[in-house]
């Protein structure tokens, strides 16, 4: 029905990043990729209908901050409790941090309701 959305129209992912560790915004934005190609296969591997609906639904996409390192793997354990897909970037050390650092957490996608239920209280990016 015109104006009414669709209800893959909800499903979103959300990448957050770790505060602590001040990258650049050129560095934020790779190590957001990073996760968005990485949930991107795990979703083709795990749920392939639930890709599909976030495709269709323009692939919403949500940045936040969380501030440390016990913080993103908090964040990962609650939402792997939920059935949230996740994947955590460890960077390749080749420019701003060590070999393996964890950067960025990458979830999803899912329905608001259930992401919000993780990320909801996280200060936009």
């Amino acid at each position: 029905m015109p104006g009414n959305p669709s209800p893959s129209a909800g499903l979103k992912a959300v990448f957050v990043v770790r505060g602590e560790l001040r990258l650049t915004p050129g560095k934020v934005a790779v190590q957001v990729a990073h996760a968005a190609v990485m949930l991107y296969q795990l979703a083709e591997r795990k749920d392939r209908a639930l890709l599909q609906r976030w495709l269709e639904g323009g692939q919403k996409k949500i940045a936040v901050l969380a501030p440390t390192l016990d913080d993103l793997e908090l964040l990962q354990r609650h939402a792997r409790a939920a059935g949230i897909p996740s994947v955590m970037v460890e960077d390749a050390g080749l420019t701003e941090v060590a070999p393996g650092t964890k950067t960025v957490l990458g979830l999803g996608p899912a329905l608001p309701g259930e992401i919000d239920r993780v990320t909801g209280e996280l200060p936009l990016l």
